[in-house]
């Protein structure tokens, strides 16, 4: 091994660790030993230090302990005279500067609490993110198991411009790797060259600031310690698992780009412990042969144009990446990027204009393969910022092909138009929103190239149960309206399909986790009588999609015995939640909003919650975006409870699901209803009038409050009572 390497890697760890203890020590006098300490919202104390070693850093008193053993493993530094098999001291300088590090930054989270950003998005005036915390790590953690995301490039340092900075991101996010950012070289520091060079940053985009300084790659080898406790199963302190789990499983590798000073050396001797590989731009000694990574560990001067290619082959990363013939970057990694404000050139629905989404199956002679049409204006006949109505149908043609697939297709539009960089989408069937940015315009991306997309990626993940797929992409506002008559028309027989059965009726029910990409422990049992949140899925459709992918996301879930009837609650169906949230979640119930409700995700159509005051529940749909009874608007319900969790006293459901008999059945059902938005009421008027027959108060619809009598409970009350409401004669509603 390099003794220039061996020798700087050591003397980088002792200058870490000296600041760390004087730090340390200065912040004993101001705060004491007793002064709480540790990153943000997350249960795994200084993670690092934690995984490694089990010790819990919960006070500043505690760190004592972690700076002795710091000194005490600390190696000695590199002799002139006396050569010595180097490699062992230097992977243990490298741990030790980690466990610094992190000492480093959590007094820094207590010297100043707003140097890093809260959430998963930068702000115009802070673009350092500091920590990931718990919600993070479980909504993106996830995708280093499943494989959406094959691994991480950890970047220290910056390139030597901007436009180069962006090349390599961009080329990293095509691979759909993350990219987590730290340090600086000659005052330049990476993060800060992407935003001149106008890319997006934050966790949405997978291009990750941790940091301005070096020891913030702690946030990166941090996280991948957690992801080996939390999803590996590994015991804290039992270091030996968590480094192998990150060598087989976590496929990352660190990327130097500058100047190589003392304490990046050692930086990089960490990372190696975790079978992360070294990636230079400057020429630095090499260290070739394999042993702690699974190739080399450390390789110098690759040019910018080659780096990632070499990063990806040192590590031994398997990267699966099919090219569409799009003129913008296409991957999962930017499923999660915004387009807002002035970047927008185009905007269709989200309440703004109509929009809607619909496959249809067609004879084998009215479809050609691949044909893709614009009827209307393209963008090139529209002006910056300018908003259009917009439907995209989906013609598809097959000996395999069944009507029972259709909505399945359906449901991938969502996200496979959310990988086209510059693309932003949200919501599905007629609720769907679009925005185009003004960048992927300049790049030459056309409405056009939203068929390109759909017709590659279907054919490729669905093509054995059709043959051919063509798409109508409509602009017109006559166009569009006639679509949604016919689209809504479907939907309605797809939902009365199930309309005879019943929960009783079957002995097994389907999951779907689609949606546990940004709400990992969400886990959504969709039966009979409980159509999905995001009301793309009823039981036959997750049937159907189990039929077409007997391993994606609709499994079969046996209920087994009946733990309680009328909350709605069985041991099979608990097994499988608690083993699809991987322990997060151990059981919810299907029929009550007050006791442990079913968990939320951000995709669900409508969100109901609990109105004390009036002894009834209010639910509010996505299109609706004025105040509600609850104080809440949608998104701040979405946001506050739509990351997988199970909060009581709110629930997220399907429009289709507020007319089924068991919806909220525990606290009984539909008479509950007490305010819901004017356009909702229209839309489901017809069901939720047949529904209340069957309940004995047919004219409940006209006892129902909405924004038109008032957004409040105090406002919506005396209405209540004027109508003769029958919640407020029924038991109370909270216990």
């Amino acid at each position: 091994m390099s003794k220039i390497i061996a020798s700087a890697a050591i003397r980088g760890a002792h200058n870490i660790v000296d600041k760390a203890d004087k730090k340390w020590k200065e912040a004993m006098e101001k705060w004491g030993a007793n002064e709480p300490v540790g990153f943000p919202n997350t249960a795994y104390y200084l993670p690092i230090i934690f995984g490694i070693s089990g010790m819990k850093v919960e006070k500043l008193g505690d760190m004592e302990a972690v700076l002795k053993k710091c000194k005490a493993l600390l190696p000695p530094p590199v002799k002139e005279q006396h050569h010595l098999p180097y490699l062992g001291p230097v992977l243990d300088a490298g741990m030790i500067a980690f466990w610094a590090e992190e000492m480093l930054e959590a007094i820094r989270y207590l010297e100043t609490p707003d140097f890093y950003v809260k959430g998963e998005d930068v702000t115009d005036n802070n673009i350092w993110l500091g920590a990931a915390d718990d919600i993070i790590m479980r909504k993106r953690g996830v995708e280093f198991v499943d494989g959406t995301a094959p691994g991480f490039a950890a970047i220290l340092g910056a390139a030597p411009t901007p436009e180069i900075a962006k090349n390599i991101a961009e080329e990293l996010q095509k691979k759909n790797l993350y990219v987590f950012m730290a340090g600086s070289h000659n005052g330049e520091k990476f993060s800060e060259q992407l935003v001149k060079a106008g890319v997006q940053i934050g966790w949405g985009t997978r291009l990750v600031s941790f940091g301005p300084d070096t020891s913030a790659t702690v946030f990166a080898i941090g996280f991948a310690t957690r992801a080996a406790i939390s999803f590996g199963g590994i015991e804290p302190g039992d270091y030996r698992k968590i480094l192998i789990y990150n060598k087989d499983r976590v496929f990352a590798f660190a990327m130097t780009m500058g100047d190589v000073t003392d304490e990046w050396y050692a930086n990089g001797a960490g990372a190696i412990n975790w079978g992360f590989p070294i990636i230079a731009d400057t020429p630095i000694p090499q260290i070739l042969p394999t042993g702690i990574t699974t190739y080399e560990h450390v390789v110098s001067n690759v040019p910018h144009d080659e780096i990632v290619n070499k990063a990806i082959e040192v590590r031994g990363l398997k990267v699966n990446v099919t090219e569409i013939p799009i003129p913008i970057a296409f991957g999962p990694a930017f499923e999660g990027e915004r387009v807002r404000g002035d970047d927008i050139y185009l905007e269709a629905g989200g309440g703004r204009t109509h929009m809607v989404e619909w496959v249809t199956s067609k004879q084998m002679d009215e479809v050609e393969d691949g044909k893709v049409e614009v009827i209307g204006p393209e963008l090139a006949d529209i002006k910056v910022g300018s908003r259009l109505p917009l439907a995209i149908a989906v013609e598809i043609a097959g000996r395999q092909m069944q009507d029972d697939y259709e909505p399945i297709l359906e449901r991938q539009i969502h996200h496979l138009i959310n990988y086209a960089q510059g693309v932003m989408h949200i919501g599905q069937r007629d609720i769907a929103w679009l925005r185009i940015s003004k960048q992927a315009v300049e790049k030459g991306f056309k409405l056009e190239h939203i068929g390109t997309i759909l017709h590659a990626k279907l054919h490729q993940d669905f093509g054995r149960i059709f043959d051919k797929l063509q798409v109508k992409i409509y602009t017109k506002e006559e166009d569009v309206n006639k679509i949604i008559e016919k689209a809504r028309e479907v939907y309605r027989h797809r939902d009365e399909r199930i309309e005879g059965m019943t929960d009783e009726s079957v002995e097994t029910y389907y999951s779907c986790t689609l949606c546990q990409s940004f709400a990992p422990s969400h886990v959504c049992v969709i039966s009979p009588e409980r159509t999905g949140l995001c009301g793309s899925y009823n039981w036959m459709d997750c049937k159907a999609a189990f039929e077409i992918n007997p391993t994606g996301p609709n499994q079969p879930v046996e209920k087994g015995d009946v733990i309680d009837a009328k909350l709605g609650q069985w041991k099979g169906v608990n097994e499988f939640v608690t083993k699809a949230s991987r322990g997060k979640i151990d059981h919810y119930n299907f029929y009550s909003i007050v006791k442990d409700p079913m968990t939320t995700c951000g995709c669900c159509e409508a969100i109901a919650a609990v109105l004390p005051g009036c002894n009834g529940v209010m639910t509010v749909n996505r299109d609706y975006t004025g105040e509600t009874p609850c104080g809440m608007k949608f998104t701040t319900l979405a946001g506050t409870i739509g990351g997988g969790l199970s909060t009581p006293g709110f629930v997220g459901h399907g429009k289709y699901n507020t007319t089924q008999r068991k919806f909220v059945a525990a606290e009984g059902g539909l008479l509950r209803m007490v305010w819901m938005p004017k356009i909702l009421k229209e839309e489901i008027g017809e069901r939720f009038t047949a529904r209340a027959k069957e309940l004995g108060v047919p004219d409940l619809l006209d006892k129902v409050a909405d924004e038109t009598v008032g957004v409040t409970e105090d406002t919506i009350l005396p209405f209540l009572q004027e109508k003769g409401h029958p919640a407020l004669t029924m038991d109370p509603i909270l216990d």
